[in-house]
């Protein structure tokens, strides 16, 4: 496997968010919802929810305002010669489903066969978070992410597998706590051939 890493500059390390603005109607929604729930939303322990459930959303859905294809725009072209798949599993993520709104916990792999060149490690795992921070349902999200590497790296193959549990399953309706679903996108060789799929899925652990 491919071990190329990028420099400090790309770390993962962010600043927190800053406290933006709330416009009243948005406050004055969730206040509604507090309500409607059974609560009051002007007793002590709910008078700055509105504020904090606001901008939570705000980062839960920052995709919205991302370019994923962005961060495959820096490719490398000196690799050595170097062609055998590059993988990088495991990715922890969370998004919301569109459904409910409930959290979606897992962990993805990514992996892909390049053709002329690759791109820092990290950005793929940036590709995930991205799409992942929007409303989502996980077929869309396994998907999109795929899709994004095939049509901007041209590579011979894409795969992703994606493992995750539902907000909506294990904390509401069927209640199914410890339920995974895993989703899969094979593209290029990794769908055309059985010897390339198996391979690159007994690397991901599958």
């Amino acid at each position: 496997m491919h071990d190329h890493h990028d420099g400090p500059e790309d770390g993962d390390i962010v600043a927190p968010a800053p406290k933006i603005p709330v416009p009243e109607h948005v406050a004055e929604a969730i206040r509604t919802l507090i309500r409607w729930t059974g609560d009051d939303p002007d007793r002590e322990g709910l008078l700055d929810t509105p504020q904090r459930v606001a901008r939570a959303w705000k980062e839960y859905c920052a995709g919205y305002g991302e370019d994923p294809s962005h961060h495959l725009s820096r490719v490398f072209e000196e690799v050595g010669g170097y062609d055998e798949i590059v993988l990088l599993k495991d990715i922890p993520f969370q998004s919301h489903c569109e459904h409910h709104m409930a959290p979606i916990t897992g962990k993805a792999s990514i992996a892909y066969l390049p053709r002329n060149h690759v791109v820092g490690i990290s950005k793929l795992a940036r590709v995930l978070h991205a799409f992942a921070r929007r409303l989502q349902v996980q077929e869309r999200l396994t998907a999109e992410v795929a899709d994004c590497i095939w049509n901007n790296l041209h590579p011979q193959g894409v795969a992703v597998v994606i493992e995750a549990q539902h907000g909506c399953m294990t904390a509401r309706g069927v209640r199914t706590p410890g339920v995974g679903m895993v989703t899969s996108r094979m593209m290029g060789v990794f769908r055309d051939d059985e010897r390339s799929r198996a391979e690159v899925l007994k690397l991901m652990g599958y």
